[in-house]
């Protein structure tokens, strides 16, 4: 295993960059009324951009860099269904342009989407196995959105939850997916809806449905059913909620959930689209803002799931505002301090904005951390008992 804690090993793909997302109008068709048509927000050159960031800047030396790898058919199986997985096949054959609304699909498409599934399965696989504390899977196109069976918000195979049901089928009991992602997690939240293994947290902002392929309000009453009753926890922040709210949202809610729940790995689908100066989002976070998310979710790891944390990459639209968002919340995971300073001007937040939802979701959700809590005692003993007893020790 890699002991330098201090260092993450990021995983990446080059086939990544063979998704040709277009031009259009936003991230839908173009029009003959423009004269200059945009690129679709979900960009080679946003993925570029974080990829030099990461190369060029100042927190290069606390990384180690290694290659992944295409998925195989069978471990997409694992959480997507057969019929789906031939339907995006068919889709890129067939020169089909839209797979979902504003959801493009070119030549190349899947090569990208296998090499993104194959490329976060390296990484956890990396965790699982003791290799690395710390892992990031720099990949695209982005996967929070795929459901089962569903493709939606530019996501085709949702990475973070092959993630997880690699970790499930490895044998671990509690694991904890903290969704970071301006959008919600719909696809991820329908997963893992009933099962009380994972536990699915996402902080987005307040946006509702968006149709047929998002039909998930993300609101705080979308609990999970079944054993996943209370082990699924929206966090909806009103529309220009940055740094302080942000902040507070993790100290009252996200915190105190992640230490009831115990989980014995964090997952974080890292959406960037929270800055301030995103195409794609209503929110103020700076980079201060994201360094110091950064910050409490290696503190939480550190305390309650043995420093073991898989970073998958989602959104992120600003194509140069990303790229030093990314920066700042990796100087966080580090703990290197401010390596960079923010090159834009700060958009100030009304600090009050997000209080009122953040008060109404705690009391909503303490009463099931007495359950995570009441559980993990129950089961503890024998957690530990197992996992002595198949031959494993403590790091």
């Amino acid at each position: 295993m890699n002991d330098n804690k201090n260092k993450m090993t990021v995983y990446f793909h080059m086939d990544c960059l063979l998704h040709d997302t277009g031009t259009g109008l936003f991230d839908g068709p173009g029009s003959n009324l423009l004269t200059v048509w945009e690129n679709h927000p979900e960009s080679v050159e946003r993925y570029s951009n974080m990829l030099s960031i990461l190369k060029k800047g100042p927190i290069a030396p606390y990384l180690n860099w290694q290659s992944g790898r295409h998925a195989s058919k069978n471990e997409i199986l694992m959480f997507h269904a057969p019929e789906y997985i031939q339907a995006v096949a068919n889709a890129e054959r067939d020169g089909l342009k839209f797979f979902a609304p504003a959801t493009k699909i070119s030549r190349g498409t899947s090569d990208a989407a296998y090499a993104s599934a194959g490329t976060t399965l390296s990484a956890v696989t990396s965790l699982l196995e003791k290799l690395n504390h710390i892992a990031y899977a720099l990949i695209r196109p982005p996967g929070h959105h795929a459901s089962r069976n569903q493709a939606d918000g530019y996501c085709f195979f949702n990475n973070a939850a092959l993630a997880a049901s690699q970790a499930l089928k490895f044998g671990l009991k509690r694991i904890a997916i903290l969704d970071l992602d301006v959008h919600h997690g719909n696809g991820t939240q329908e997963g893992f809806y009933k099962q009380k293994e994972v536990l699915t947290i996402s902080v987005h902002m307040a946006h509702g449905p968006w149709g047929v392929s998002h039909p998930q309000t993300g609101k705080t009453d979308e609990i999970g059913a079944g054993e996943g009753e209370g082990y699924n926890m929206n966090i909806p922040l009103p529309l220009g909620t940055g740094d302080h709210g942000y902040s507070t949202a993790f100290d009252q809610l996200v915190i105190p959930a992640l230490t009831s729940y115990c989980p014995e790995l964090i997952i974080v689908p890292l959406g960037l689209d929270a800055n301030q100066f995103d195409p794609n989002g209503r929110q103020t976070l700076s980079m201060e803002g994201f360094r110091t998310l950064g910050k409490k979710i290696r503190n939480i790891s550190r305390k309650i799931s043995d420093d073991r944390l898989l970073i998958v990459q989602e959104g992120g639209y600003s194509v140069g505002y990303t790229a030093f968002c990314l920066h700042a919340f990796m100087e966080g995971i580090l703990e290197t301090g401010a390596l960079l300073e923010d090159p834009c001007a700060y958009l100030p937040e009304n600090s009050k904005c997000a209080q009122q939802t953040i008060n109404e979701a705690k009391s909503f959700f303490e009463p099931y951390w007495q359950n995570y809590k009441a559980l993990s005692q129950k089961e503890f003993h024998q957690l530990i008992k197992n996992y002595v007893f198949s031959g494993n020790r403590f790091y």
